[in-house]
């Protein structure tokens, strides 16, 4: 046995006690022993140690190690005819020890106890300032139960919050070799004779052991992650600690991100193989002013991909990009950081460091890795001004930009006497701003080449000559064209930043009408549709799969056709001249919703299906459990019977075959009335029971059930006739009369029947025990029975046969209390039309 401890970095409030856990990873690794251990030690060096509860579980050397330690006596809970022992809190409290052992952390307490479960019983002895020692094993972590359920097979129904152990002083792995548990199994350290071959086949097969050891290995690696976070932190640490390869890669949403995803994921994959590879994590970093954002289809397929490969995906808000990439980083304790190589020109990259250059230069102790793709070098600028101001607006830019300086020249030329050439410098400068306004950057500073040889050739001493006269007018000349270049590159920044930032205005005021029309539309998929129409402005919609089913359509289907992709199996159509196109932001959430809807319906079909399945099987289980038993002992009894009359050898009396004879009898009615039972259930769950429905007297029919004593009939002679079928009734009435007579006590049973509106309602009242408003769904639910009913008085289905039955004939079967006490179910059926 190995144990390995990991001890919170947080201190315990004032005046709380200290939790230690001992964890392991299946019963048997000696939790309880290096528990008790502990105990023995303490108890040496003069701490007051008491034993709260322990579970020896019949092991010697578990019980030969409680040596001298006090045991505080167990608390009784009697449960039924049961007589269980808990730990007992207020013994433990007025004790007041220093340190108390308390064993199965996750225990469920008896009913009747202060606390549900034992880890609420430590919480307060924690809380009285009594340090603790305790056990727990992986499966009965919280988190950890649908994955030890899937290794083991196992549902745990009892578990313990994580953050209640994550909260404790130190938590120590006991740890145990799959092979040497499977061994101590085996010589009978662990469970009893009887039991070893079953558990070394099921629970303790070694590939459990093997993944519930590894389960509780990463676990507690995690708790010491954390508790190395939280040092980090609290002393402000930013150095990298390279306890184990982290990785983070940034991704711009391009194509080339799928790219450097595989890229961080085969790196990662070669870390050691107890860590099972290095972990790593993708980061978005998203615009802080919101402007040119990749959509969030296209973010979700790379968490998608993200998530494929094995890593975690995140997002961030900062201008500054590499700033963010490396903060993040330093935040995830990371070793590595992954980027892509920069698309933009040479001449960008000489102007200004890219977010490579800049993660280079500040990454400090954190390795980069700069990865080629296909779209490095290709010029960002050209993309952004392309999407940005559009091909006709850079053409006119550039008209502008070449004609106007000769434009103004003229102009100028004609009206000599009006200006002079600061004037004149100035009109040009205005031109070239004005040109950067309308075209961008390229034609602004084209205009400012212009505009500068225009003024030198017209305007400079000497005039009409490309020389220039004196330094300082050959000075002025380079200025402006510098300073037009320069004012260009500002207002050529500021008016894009404006267009997007209004297209991002006017698209965000739209997605927000969007979004609250498509929330009230739910999964209604007819108001979807329709609110489609409204937004995207077209006269039709079509939702269909891609084999040509249609799922849903709205307005006008007659106009050009736009078919978008809806995930890979449907596809919506657009119908009219003014469709969007596929990439329209608008036209991407609504995808987004019509995909979300489309999901929720799968997931729904896909749930009924299991509900169904799991209904099945829970029947199908109930029903071996409950048949199983009524079955054996009417046929036993009639067997026993028929073989006693067979026997040659004994004399029979009259009497004694009489009462042989009926004991045959009895059990062929009793096995009679159980497969009637059953095969009606079958029909009603599979929907084959169908009512013909006709004018009952239900008078009449109440007489033909109520045939032996104990019964008391109260129906007027004048009570109209119901809609129902008789055969189905009398089986109704046949089954909640007899149900009624079995839990009256001997009590007179009581059916009556009046008209009330509209319906016609029978009510057979008795006076049993009656049963609690909280627990009569259960009554009609199949395989129950309710109260002290004894084995062989039916398996449970007699008032969920009658429940189906009346429901069948569009009538309803309640359940209410009788005055006085008691039950009285209520049958109400439909009126016969007069």
């Amino acid at each position: 046995m190995q144990t390995e401890s990991v001890r919170s970095s947080g201190s315990s409030e004032p005046g709380r006690g200290c939790l230690r856990v001992y964890l392991g990873a299946a019963p048997g690794v000696g939790k309880t022993y290096a528990m008790l251990d502990e105990g023995a030690r303490r108890a040496a060096r003069g701490t007051d140690v008491v034993v709260g509860v322990v579970e020896t579980h019949g092991r010697l050397r578990t019980a030969e190690q409680l040596g001298d330690l006090e045991v505080v006596p167990r608390r009784s809970v009697e449960h039924g005819r049961t007589t269980l022992t808990e730990l007992d809190v207020d013994a433990v409290l007025a004790r007041a020890p220093q340190v108390c052992l308390v064993d199965e952390l996750a225990h469920t307490n008896a009913p009747g106890s202060r606390n549900t479960k034992r880890w609420q019983d430590v919480e307060e002895l924690l809380e009285a300032g009594i340090d603790v020692v305790t056990t727990v094993n992986v499966q009965h972590l919280e988190s950890l139960n649908d994955v030890t359920e899937a290794i083991t097979g196992v549902r745990q129904r009892e578990t313990v919050p994580d953050s209640f152990v994550r909260a404790a002083e130190a938590i120590e792995l006991v740890d145990m070799s799959p092979s040497a548990l499977r061994r101590r199994l085996a010589h009978g350290n662990v469970y009893p004779a009887d039991r070893v071959d079953a558990a070394l086949s099921q629970f303790f097969r070694e590939g459990n052991l093997a993944a519930l050891r590894e389960l509780a290995l990463l676990w507690l690696a995690e708790r010491v992650d954390e508790g190395l976070e939280r040092y980090r932190e609290r002393h402000e640490i930013d150095a990298t600690w390279a306890t184990r390869e982290r990785i983070v890669v940034g991704v711009t949403g391009g194509p080339e991100s799928e790219s450097l995803l595989r890229r961080a994921a085969r790196i990662a994959s070669r870390g050691t193989a107890a860590e099972g590879g290095a972990p790593w994590s993708a980061l978005y970093v998203s615009r802080g002013d919101g402007l040119r954002q990749t959509g969030p289809a296209r973010l979700e397929e790379l968490r998608r991909t993200v998530q494929d490969l094995g890593g975690s995906f995140h997002t961030a808000v900062g201008d500054d990009a590499a700033t963010a990439i490396l903060d993040f980083a330093r935040g995830r304790n990371a070793t590595q950081v992954l980027i892509g190589a920069s698309r933009r020109g040479r001449l960008s990259t000489l102007l200004r460091p890219g977010i490579g250059e800049t993660i280079v230069t500040e990454s400090g102790d954190i390795d980069v890795h700069i990865v080629t793709h296909d779209e490095a070098r290709r010029r960002e600028a050209r993309v952004r001004e392309q999407s940005a101001l559009g091909h006709r607006r850079t053409l006119a830019g550039f008209v502008v930009g070449v004609l106007g300086p000769f434009a103004l020249a003229a102009l100028l030329l004609a009206t000599p006497e009006l200006h002079g050439l600061p004037t004149e410098a100035m009109l040009f400068m205005v031109l070239v701003v004005g040109t950067a306004l309308l075209g961008g950057l390229r034609p602004a500073v084209a205009a400012s080449l212009v505009s500068g040889g225009v003024l030198n050739y017209f305007f400079t001493p000497p005039v009409r000559t490309l020389r220039i006269a004196t330094g300082e007018n050959a000075v002025a000349v380079v200025l402006f064209v510098l300073v037009g270049i320069s004012v260009a590159l500002v207002v050529d920044r500021a008016a894009r930043l404006a267009l997007l930032a209004r297209r991002a205005r006017e698209e965000a005021a739209t997605l927000s009408v969007l979004a609250h029309q498509l929330v009230h539309a739910g999964q209604d998929l007819d108001r979807l549709l329709r609110t489609t129409v409204e937004l995207v402005d077209v006269d039709g919609v079509v939702l269909r799969s891609v084999d040509g089913t249609v799922l849903g359509r709205h307005g006008e289907l007659v106009g050009t056709e736009t078919v978008v992709p809806v995930g890979t199996d449907h596809e919506l159509v657009l119908v009219g001249d003014g469709a969007p196109g596929g990439d329209d932001a608008l036209l991407a959430a609504v995808v987004a919703h019509v995909t979300v809807l489309l999901e929720r319906r799968a997931a729904s079909a896909v749930k009924a299906e299991q509900r169904v399945l799991a209904e099945g099987e829970r029947t199908r289980t109930a029903l071996l459990a409950a048949v199983s038993h009524d079955l054996r002992t009417p046929l036993a009894a009639v067997k026993a019977a028929v073989s006693s009359l067979r026997d040659p050898g004994v004399p029979w009396s009259d009497q004694d075959r009489a009462d042989l004879l009926e004991t045959i009898e009895d059990g062929a009615d009793r096995l009679d009335a159980l497969v009637v039972d059953l095969l009606d259930m079958s029909r009603l769950q599979t929907g084959a029971v169908v009512a013909r429905t006709d004018p009952v007297d239900v008078g009449a029919v109440v007489q033909r059930v109520v045939t032996g004593a104990g019964v008391e009939v109260d129906v007027p002679d004048d009570l109209p006739e119901a809609r129902a079928d008789a055969a189905l009734l009398e089986r109704v009435l046949a089954n909640i009369v007899e149900n009624a007579l079995k839990h009256a006590d001997g009590a007179t049973v009581r059916v009556d029947a009046t008209a009330v509106g509209g319906r016609v309602v029978v009510r057979v009242v008795d006076r049993g025990p009656g049963v609690p408003e909280q627990r009569r769904d259960e009554m009609f639910a199949p395989f129950q029975r309710l109260g002290d009913v004894p084995r062989g008085s039916g398996v449970g289905l007699g008032l969920a046969v009658a429940r189906g039955l009346t429901e069948a004939m569009a009538g309803t079967l309640t359940a209410e209390d009788t005055p006085g006490g008691g039950l009285t179910l209520v049958v109400e059926l439909p009126r016969a039309a007069s």
